[in-house]
């Protein structure tokens, strides 16, 4: 949640002065940001429109669904130019991506979703709600490759905290098998100290329905959640991370020159993403800071209550 939105929605019961102070912003800066919400609410319905208008254009009626999809975002661009509307490219890129619409690249890539063959199933509990909000609730996950110089790669599995953003858990390995995730979602249970309850969203990934993934769920009280098979889109905040964490350490180069080198790179970048990387989601804070002012309005919440 936007910090001045939170100030916004409680001020009533607590005092602008007293909840500025606990998430630590100027009141001078929210009664900006409260003025500026005319303009913000107009842009917001602009953006909306534009994103239903590149979905036309990525799916127009009776395009074959194997078609489905655009090679980047300077496609719905180039296409509205040819239409005689212009469009900036990276308001395209910003739209498409805060709208979760993701494009076709046209680049060979490495399989990283084995499909199960045992049927196992488990029903969609997010339904593509990848809002923030309280965190330890809701995960999802992942698994990505990292290329190595050598032609070997790498493989990361993710569990993010959805309130919050926070990367709770992760694991590299040389091999994906199901040892991979279930070492990530016990980073995760060892980070949070209990995982009780939570659900953790997937894709069909032969590795997430096994029995022993499954095992482990159980014994942490972890409820399982997945996504249809073949729709990226119902896990694409896993995928829009994973895309995130590969563009910045790479940096434009094809590989990583060793896995050692790989390893420390993104051990430094977890480290980063969670302590000092600001998210516009979750108001240009991290997500460690998100969740500390969240406890703290939590309990003034509560001791309000008593």
């Amino acid at each position: 949640m936007n910090r001045f939105q939170f100030v916004e929605d409680h001020k009533d019961a607590y005092g602008v002065k007293r909840l500025c102070e606990i998430v630590e912003i100027a009141r001078s800066s929210f009664y900006a940001w409260l003025a500026a919400a005319p303009g913000r609410a107009a842009r917001a319905a602009e953006d909306t429109a534009l994103a239903a208008r590149i979905r036309v254009l990525q799916d127009p009626p009776g395009r074959r669904p194997r078609l489905r999809g655009t090679p980047d975002h300077r496609r719905p661009q180039r296409r509205r130019h040819h239409r005689r509307r212009a469009m900036n490219h990276k308001r395209v890129a910003r739209v498409m991506r805060e709208h979760q619409l993701v494009g076709i690249r046209l680049r060979r890539r490495v399989k990283t979703t084995i499909p199960d063959q045992s049927g196992r199933k488990f029903p969609d509990l997010i339904g593509r709600d990848f809002s923030i909000g309280e965190p330890n609730r809701r995960y999802v996950g992942d698994i990505t490759y990292l290329p190595i110089a050598d032609g070997s790669n790498l493989y990361l599995a993710t569990c993010i905290d959805l309130g919050s953003r926070k990367l709770a858990g992760w694991q590299v390995a040389d091999h994906m098998r199901t040892e991979l995730v279930e070492d990530a979602l016990r980073a995760a249970a060892r980070d949070r100290g209990s995982l009780a309850g939570a659900v953790f969203h997937s894709d069909h990934g032969s590795v997430y329905a096994s029995k022993a993934y499954a095992a482990l769920c159980e014994q942490l009280t972890v409820v399982q959640s997945m996504g249809a098979v073949g729709t990226s889109a119902d896990n694409s905040l896993a995928e829009s991370f994973n895309a995130a964490l590969k563009r910045e350490l790479l940096e434009g180069r094809a590989a990583f020159p060793d896995q050692a080198t790989a390893y420390r790179a993104v051990f430094r970048w977890a480290n980063r993403y969670n302590t000092r990387r600001r998210h516009s989601t979750i108001g240009q804070v991290s997500p460690n800071s998100y969740e500390n002012a969240y406890d703290t309005a939590r309990s003034a919440t509560l001791t309000e209550a008593a």
